[in-house]
């Protein structure tokens, strides 16, 4: 293992800075302060059991998965299209359709 920290030494640290938020005396930022400890702790509590229970049954709680990874590359799209975000297209021919018309300007489909 580490020589580092371990979960308890956090978890006491977590509890002493808990202690001392008492000293603040500002009230709204005493119960602010306390509450995200609280939190904290919660958290490393979790924590700990989570990875005492992957622990139990054989897998590696600090086994990292490799994200995917998308290779495509984004397509952008041109100033036309740009510009008529929010307009209906053909389903003839895909070109943006005018809303004062009752058919496609460039191929002729009905709507």
């Amino acid at each position: 293992m580490s020589d580092g920290p371990s979960l308890s030494d956090f978890m006491r640290h977590l509890q002493a800075i808990l202690e001392e938020s008492e000293e603040i005396s500002d009230r709204v930022d005493r119960e602010s302060r306390q509450i995200q400890i609280e939190s904290a702790i919660q958290e490393a509590i979790i924590f700990g059991n989570r990875f005492r229970e992957l622990k139990e049954h054989g897998i590696d709680p600090l086994h990292f998965v490799k994200p995917n990874v998308h290779t495509e590359v984004p397509q952008y799209a041109s100033k036309i299209e740009t510009l008529n975000i929010g307009q209906s297209a053909c389903n003839g021919c895909g070109n943006p359709l005018e809303n004062d018309l009752d058919f496609c300007a460039s191929c002729g489909e009905k709507r």
